[in-house]
């Protein structure tokens, strides 16, 4: 089983390193889903406080006794979220990176309480990929002022996943400037293959996973 190891905490250091030197701001995201509890414990002891999950109950059982022995941790959700999970995923989830489709974002807004205090990001599909979620890059606009203008949901900033077999800077390129034409300027692109790219394009955010945990069980 892979954990949080020295090892790890070495390249976790080594990429903070990198965004150091050449004068940005990004933040990590550890992806931790499919890790076991141990291995986030082991990275908060690090320094590490910025998590990633994607299953709301999986993150329910590693984290809320965490939170109270680190309240400054920051937990985004980075998955696919059911409309019948997200009443839950707004107990224990502060950012929520991947709201794909109107009908999620309309269900975030029967929960005023709950969703007033917290942060959003609009997954765009820059790969036009039948197989990914995320909103088209050409109705990304008008999805981006509905979400703003009709819900009032607090939207920070957008994110993508480039296809896999096309070079990453074409996507970060197109977030950026979609962001940019709609007066955004939170990123969230680049991930354990790739995080080099996205940093040096202005990313908010880096999502690792597998650089700093290993491959997942």
């Amino acid at each position: 089983m892979y954990r949080f190891s020295d090892n790890y905490f070495k390249k976790y250091q080594e990429i903070q390193g990198f965004i150091r030197k050449y004068q940005k701001t990004t933040k990590i995201v550890a992806i931790s889903k499919n890790h076991p509890k141990e291995s986030v414990i082991e990275a908060l002891k690090h320094g590490v406080r910025i998590f990633g999950e994607n299953r709301v109950q999986e993150a329910k059982i590693k984290f809320v006794e965490l939170f109270k022995e680190y309240p400054n941790l920051e937990l985004h959700f980075t998955g696919t979220l059911q409309t019948n999970k997200v009443k839950s995923a707004l107990q224990i989830f502060q950012v929520f990176q991947t709201i794909d489709r109107e009908k999620l974002a309309n269900e975030f807004q029967k929960f005023p309480n709950l969703t007033k205090d917290k942060k959003f990001l609009i997954q765009v599909n820059t790969g036009k990929e039948s197989s990914k979620s995320g909103v088209m890059p050409n109705e990304a606009k008008d999805f981006i002022r509905y979400c703003v203008n009709e819900l009032k949901l607090n939207i920070i900033g957008l994110m993508c996943m480039p296809p896999i077999a096309e070079s990453p800077k074409l996507h970060f390129a197109l977030l950026q400037k979609i962001a940019i034409e709609n007066n955004i300027n939170q990123l969230s692109m680049g991930m354990s293959n790739d995080y080099a790219e996205a940093v040096m394009l202005n990313a908010t955010y880096i999502r690792l996973g597998t650089i700093l945990f290993g491959k997942r069980k």
